[in-house]
């Protein structure tokens, strides 16, 4: 027969363990299953590599994702999660739950953002644009840019940059992404593109002509309507054997030197020893000079049909074309060295619909 002491021993031993059950889960459910917060705070929060998962634990506390940083240590080493815990950039909500959480710092994808490449930027614009939104250092993308090897590799053929070749467009990346994926996709939706530029090319050009001559076109002009026109005034000056003379091509000249881009441009300069000196040098510079859409590429194997040799700017981001030397001289005349016409107008207020 069952002695009444060991009953009330049971009893007692059934609850205190109905109590630990009971504490247990009212902690579990608090610090597992509860969120910090029910308000839908979003938090972007970034796991550098190498950064002990402690110290994540108390950064995410302090951001007010987690109730208690040491609860969630426990819970990382009791499930072995983590060595799965992945370096990189997370976007979570407040009232996420510290299970949720987990789950996406050991799923490793990390958030993408956005990053949108202007039509006609040089590789130097290309680069600074891609330091000041965090993604790598423009000292990184330009070593990378002018590496012939590198460029070859992507492009397939001998070049001795990735100038013209980083198509201007909308991307996704993450922060992690490394120089080299994010220039891969650049040529990527290069290639995409430029296979609608079918040929034969005018002059008997190759491929990287094309690209040369559409990337002048993208620098001389923002209103796409003209693209067509522009081009056919360098098509009329090659088949008269005449010099291009686009200052685009000094800009960059100069930028190769100092590496950066600088608008400013000086007579002095118009007399520059460099290969991409268009004032001085016949024909096309040795490459592009910036990275043109799809406009520009097919604007330089489709011009429009006339007997323009000349351009000058009207200041608001148009030209005035003439078909000799003495109509354009007027034009400069008129709109160049009069600063009244220059007066409150700029390329910035072009409206690019015809």
């Amino acid at each position: 027969m069952v002695s009444r002491r060991f009953l009330v021993t049971v009893f007692v031993v059934m609850m205190f363990t109905s109590a630990v059950v009971g504490v247990f889960y009212l902690m579990t459910k608090q610090f597992l299953f509860e969120g910090a917060d029910t308000a839908q705070r979003e938090v972007i929060f970034a796991v550098p590599v190498g950064i002990p998962f402690p110290q994540v634990a108390h950064q995410l506390e302090d951001l007010g994702l987690l109730k208690n940083a040491e609860a969630f240590i426990l819970y990382a080493r009791w499930t072995r999660a983590i060595p799965k815990v992945k370096a990189g950039e997370y976007r979570f909500h407040t009232s996420m739950t510290p299970v949720q959480i987990m789950r996406v710092l050991t799923s490793g994808v990390s958030v993408r953002r956005a990053l949108t490449i202007p039509e006609g930027y040089s590789s130097f614009e290309i680069a600074e644009l891609l330091e000041k939104k965090g993604f790598a250092k423009k000292n990184e993308i330009l070593k990378l840019v002018f590496d012939p090897d590198f460029a070859q590799k992507l492009i397939g053929q001998k070049v001795s940059s990735l100038e013209g070749y980083l198509f201007p467009n909308s991307y996704q990346f993450t922060r992690s992404a490394k120089p080299e994926q994010i220039l891969e996709a650049f040529v990527s939706e290069f290639k995409k593109n430029f296979s609608e530029i079918q040929g034969p090319y005018p002059f008997e050009w190759n491929a990287h002509q094309v690209v040369t001559l559409a990337s002048i076109i993208e620098k001389e002009t923002g209103a796409p309507f003209e693209r067509p026109l522009i081009s056919s005034v360098f098509h009329n000056r090659i088949k008269k054997k005449m010099r291009l003379q686009t200052d685009p091509t000094i800009i960059y000249a100069k930028a190769l030197q100092s590496g950066k881009i600088m608008i400013d441009i000086r007579k002095s300069d118009l007399k520059l020893d460099h290969p991409y000196n268009t004032y001085m040098k016949s024909g096309l510079p040795p490459g592009p000079i910036a990275n043109p859409g799809l406009g520009a590429l097919l604007a330089a194997i489709q011009p429009e049909t006339s007997e323009y040799l000349f351009f000058v700017s009207q200041n608001d981001g148009t030209h005035i074309f003439s078909e000799n030397y003495q109509n354009h001289a007027k034009a400069v005349q008129q709109y160049q060295m009069n600063r009244k016409a220059r007066a409150g107008k700029s390329w910035r207020d072009l409206t690019k619909e015809k």
